[in-house]
Parts: C-alpha cells; sequence; structure tokens
C-alpha cells in the first residue's frame, strides 16, 4: 500500500485536510491567529499609526505595500478604511470611510491642526507653489522666513509676540515629524511634496481668501 492510500479513508476523504498556504504560517506570537507575513503586518501597522509612509524616506516599507497593496487594502477595508496610493509623489496615507447610507464605525480620529499649524501650513504651501512653479526641484525654507511671514496672519487675540513665535516653532516640529518638511541643518527646512497633498490648491485659496477678509495679507 503506497503512502497516498494510507492517507485516503475508506469513505475517500483524506484524515488530513489540506491547509491554505495563507493560513499555514508559523505563530508569530502565542495564539497568534493572523494570516499574513509579519514584514506585511508591519507595514499596515505604520499606516495605521502614521499619517504617511514616503516612498524616498521608507523605501522598503513602499516597496512591501506596492508588493501587497491588495491585501493590505483588504485589511484597511475591513476596518472602513480606503488605502490611498499617490505614485507621482510617493506617498501613501489613509482616509476614513464614510456614508450617509451605511452605518460605518470610525477608527481614525488624526488631531486635527491648530489654528498655528494652519497658518504655517499656508505660508509653506504657497512658498512651495511659487518655487516649484518656477523650477525649483527642492523647496527650502528658513525659520525667520516662516515666523516673519506668519506672525503677520496672527491677530492680537492670538497672543504676545514671543507666545505665537513658540507657536510657530512648535507648528514646525509637528510638521518636521509628519515628513510635511524636513529640518537639514537649524533653521533650514526642506518642504516636501506632501504639502500639496495636506493642503489641497482648492483649501489654500479658501483659507488665502479667509485671511485676505481678515486683512493679515494682501489681495
Amino acid at each position: 500500500m503506497s503512502d497516498a492510500d494510507v492517507a485516503v479513508a475508506a469513505e475517500g476523504e483524506p484524515f488530513i485536510t489540506p491547509t491554505a498556504m495563507e493560513d499555514d504560517l508559523e505563530e508569530h506570537f502565542p495564539g497568534d491567529r493572523g494570516t499574513l507575513d509579519p514584514q506585511i503586518r508591519r507595514v499596515l501597522v505604520h499606516l495605521l499609526q502614521r499619517r504617511f509612509i514616503s516612498a524616498e524616506k521608507s523605501r522598503r516599507e513602499w516597496g512591501l505595500l506596492l508588493d501587497h497593496q491588495q491585501v493590505i487594502e483588504s485589511r484597511l477595508n475591513d476596518l472602513y478604511v480606503r488605502l490611498v496610493i499617490d505614485h507621482a509623489r510617493g506617498f501613501a496615507y489613509k482616509q476614513q470611510l464614510r456614508s450617509d447610507e451605511i452605518d460605518m464605525p470610525v477608527l481614525l480620529k488624526d488631531a486635527p491642526y491648530s489654528r498655528a499649524e494652519t497658518l504655517v501650513l499656508v505660508h509653506l504651501r504657497t512658498v512651495y507653489q511659487r518655487e516649484s512653479g518656477a523650477g525649483e526641484s527642492s523647496v527650502r525654507i528658513d525659520i525667520e522666513d516662516v515666523e516673519q511671514t506668519v506672525l503677520s496672519y496672527f491677530a492680537d487675540i492670538d497672543g504676545s509676540t514671543a507666545r505665537q513665535q513658540k507657536a510657530i516653532r512648535s507648528a514646525m516640529e509637528r510638521l518636521d515629524r509628519e515628513g510635511i518638511v524636513q529640518e537639514e541643518t537649524s533653521g533650514r527646512y526642506r518642504i516636501s511634496a506632501l504639502v500639496e497633498v495636506v493642503l489641497s490648491a482648492e483649501t489654500l485659496r479658501e483659507l488665502r481668501e479667509w485671511l485676505r477678509g481678515q486683512g493679515a495679507i494682501e489681495r
């Protein structure tokens, strides 16, 4: 009798049911019931933890994301979250799915930008649009330039100049952590193309019109 004969019961059914490859992974931790390779799980977790994944700064994660895009999208969709990949700019990020017709619980609760952070973004986006439109492939800015311009956006209710400067520097620190700017030397930043994703041209126009209405910038 061959091994094949031993493996088949009298009713013609195998004693051991074949297991699909994705269900036959070794446990990554005790009690693990996950089906994804650990490195793909990490990409999925990073997408949930971070606002963005950059092709430039996270090449390995970016490659894994593209190679396993379908399964990662599937896992995110299970959580009512959409994956967005901007191939032209080299960024990937997530969006909370919402519907008036379907009850979708909200998972993503990213902290909104503060007033100071929004005003800094307006200036960074304006500078990036102007310089990249003039052919600059890499746009840089000094903290003094940011302070000089953004201070003019503030109103009296925003406190003293020292308080406003502190708010601007804190805003730049957050935007640096998120990859929107990158501090190359002390007080010198490179503006990432990510600023165009965070602040669309339409939103920029609306904010600049609002600032003009406040008399903060010239028409």
